[in-house]
C-alpha cells in the first residue's frame, strides 16, 4: 500500500497545528522537569507524585507523536483500532491528565516552597500542554458525529472521565499508604478503610480499561451479551463502589479532624484530594448509568 503524505494545505489545518503544539509543549515540559532531578532543586518532593507527573507527560508525548506521524503519512488505516475513537480518547484523557499533572506539580512546588526559575517554567509549560490537549478536544468535538466516534459522545466522554478518576487514585492511594506507614498518629481504623477503598478503586479502574479497550478495538460485537448491557452493569457497579468509597473518604476526614494538631502533616490534604476525585468520579458513573438506562429503555420500546 503506497504511503500518502498530507497536502500542503493540511499542514495549516487546526488539527495539525494543535498536535504540533502538543508535541512541542510536552517535550519542553518533561525536559524542564527532568533538569530538576537534583538534590538541590526538588529532592524533598513526594517521589510518587513526581513519577506520576513525569509518566503523564512522557506517555502522552509519545502517544501524540505517534498519532501525529501516522496522520501525516496516512498509515492509520492499517492499525487494527478505531482511529476516530483513539484520537478523541487521547485528546480528552490527555487534557484531563495534563490538568491533574499541572495541579499536582504546582501543589508540590508551593507546598515545598520551590521558587526556582526552571520550576516555574516547568509548571507554566505543563499548563500550556493542558491547553493544547483541550484545544484538540474542542477541534475534534466540532467535527461531525460520524468523525468523532463513540468516545466523542456524552457517554464516551463520561467513560474517559471515569478512567481519569481511577488513574488519579493510584498515586493518591500510594501516598496515603506511605504517609500512614511513616506516621504514628493515625487511628487504626484508617487501615481497613484504606484497603477497602483501594480494592474498590482497582475494580473500577479495571472495568474502565476493559471498556475503553473494547471500544478502541471495535470488539463490542464479539461480546457474548449485548455490549450496552455490559456498560449498564459496569456503571451500576461503579456507582455502588464509588458511593462506598466516597463515604469512607468523608469518614476519614472527620476522623482526622478529631485528631486536630495531632494529625500527621500532609495526610489531610491527600484525603481531601482523594475525596474530591472520588466525588467527581461518582458523579460521572451516576450520569453514565442514567444514559445507559435511557438507552436500554429506548431499545426495549423500539
Amino acid at each position: 500500500m503506497p504511503v500518502i503524505v498530507l497536502e500542503a494545505s493540511d499542514f495549516t489545518s487546526p488539527l495539525f497545528l494543535v498536535r504540533t503544539w502538543e508535541v512541542l509543549s510536552g517535550c519542553i515540559t518533561f525536559s524542564l522537569v527532568a533538569s530538576l532531578e537534583t538534590p538541590k532543586d526538588l529532592s524533598d518532593l513526594h517521589s510518587t507524585f513526581r513519577i506520576f507527573c513525569m509518566f503523564i507527560w512522557c506517555f502522552f508525548f509519545t502517544l501524540t507523536l505517534l498519532i501525529h506521524i501516522l496522520s501525516i503519512i496516512q498509515f492509520h488505516s492499517l492499525i487494527p483500532v478505531s482511529w476516530k475513537n483513539l484520537t478523541m480518547t487521547t485528546a480528552v484523557l490527555g487534557a484531563l491528565m495534563g490538568l491533574s499533572a499541572s495541579v499536582v506539580f504546582a501543589w508540590m512546588v508551593m507546598h515545598h516552597g520551590g521558587r526556582l526559575t526552571h520550576t516555574v517554567a516547568a509548571a507554566v509549560a505543563s499548563c500550556i500542554t493542558f491547553l493544547a490537549y483541550s484545544s484538540e478536544t474542542y477541534v475534534l468535538r466540532t467535527q461531525a458525529h460520524e468523525q468523532r466516534g463513540y468516545m466523542g459522545s456524552n457517554p464516551g466522554l463520561l467513560k474517559i472521565l471515569q478512567l481519569w478518576g481511577g488513574c488519579n487514585m493510584i498515586p493518591l492511594v500510594m501516598e496515603v499508604v506511605h504517609s500512614q506507614g511513616s506516621a504514628s498518629g493515625l487511628p487504626e481504623v484508617l487501615s481497613w478503610q484504606l484497603w477497602v477503598s483501594t480494592a474498590f478503586y482497582g475494580v473500577c479502574v479495571l472495568m474502565s480499561l476493559v471498556t475503553v479497550v473494547v471500544i478502541l478495538g471495535d470488539l463490542a460485537g464479539r461480546c457474548f451479551l449485548p455490549f450496552d448491557k455490559f456498560l449498564a452493569a459496569f456503571s451500576m457497579i461503579g456507582v455502588l463502589l464509588y458511593m462506598v468509597a466516597t463515604v469512607i473518604c468523608f469518614t476519614k476526614i472527620l476522623q482526622l479532624k478529631e485528631l486536630g494538631n495531632r494529625a500527621p502533616p500532609g495526610v489531610t490534604e491527600l484525603i481531601i484530594m482523594e475525596t474530591v476525585v472520588a466525588s467527581i468520579t461518582l458523579l460521572a458513573y451516576t450520569v453514565d448509568l442514567a444514559f445507559s438506562i435511557k438507552l436500554l429503555c429506548d431499545r426495549s420500546h423500539a
